[in-house]
C-alpha cells in the first residue's frame, strides 16, 4: 500500500471534496452541531484515506490527525466558522503552531422530502507549517520591527495581546535573551 504524502493528501482532499459534496447523508439531517459535522467530515475522510493509504493515524493524546506527515485537519461552516483557537502558546502563536492544516469549509443543506443532509464542501485548503501564526499577531511585531521598535515595544505589545503562557517564553530565557540585530 502507497504511504500518504502531503501531495497524496491535497490531491484526496479535492476528490474527497467533490465526491462529498454530492452525498445525501440521513445521519447529518437536521444536525446543526458543528462540531458533529467536522467530526462525521473528518472521520469519513480518515476511513477514506485508510482504505487507499498507509499512514499514522493521529489520536487525542498526539494532538493531530496525520503525525506522520505533521498534519491536523479541520472542518468549519461557512455560515459559522469555527471559533476554536488552535493556538496553545505564545510561542505557537508568534511562531506558527508547528504542523501544517488540511481545512474543509462545508455549506449544509437539509432535504426535507428525503429527509438527508448534504455537505456542499466549498473550500479545501492546505496551509503549510510555517503559515500558520496568527497574522494579526506577526504583522504587528512586523511593524514594530520597521518602526525600529525595542524589546520594550515587543513585551507591552505581547502583554496588551494576552498571549497564552508568556510567562513560559520568559522563564525559558527566551525573552530575556532576545537580539534584534
Amino acid at each position: 500500500m502507497t504511504t500518504l504524502t502531503v501531495e497524496i493528501l491535497c490531491s484526496e482532499a479535492a476528490i474527497f471534496s467533490a465526491a462529498e459534496s454530492q452525498h445525501p447523508e440521513p445521519l447529518l439531517y437536521g444536525i446543526t452541531d458543528g462540531k458533529a459535522v467536522g467530526t462525521y467530515l473528518e472521520q469519513k475522510f480518515r476511513l477514506y484515506l485508510k482504505q487507499r493509504y498507509e499512514f499514522l493515524d493521529g489520536n487525542s493524546a498526539s494532538g493531530i490527525d496525520f503525525p506522520g506527515i505533521l498534519v491536523d485537519m479541520k472542518v468549519t461552516s461557512v455560515r459559522q466558522p469555527q471559533s476554536s483557537c488552535p493556538f496553545k502558546s505564545a510561542r505557537q502563536k508568534i511562531f506558527g503552531l508547528g504542523y501544517s492544516l488540511i481545512i474543509f469549509v462545508y455549506e449544509k443543506t437539509d432535504n426535507s422530502t428525503i429527509r438527508t443532509a448534504t455537505l456542499n464542501i466549498l473550500h479545501t485548503i492546505y496551509v503549510s507549517a510555517e503559515r500558520t501564526a496568527d497574522f494579526q499577531m506577526t504583522r504587528g511585531i512586523r511593524n514594530i520591527l520597521d518602526n525600529e521598535g525595542n524589546k520594550d515595544d515587543l513585551l507591552a505589545f505581547m502583554f496588551d495581546k494576552n498571549l497564552p503562557n508568556l510567562g513560559k517564553l520568559r522563564s525559558a530565557g527566551f525573552i530575556k535573551n532576545w537580539s534584534l540585530g
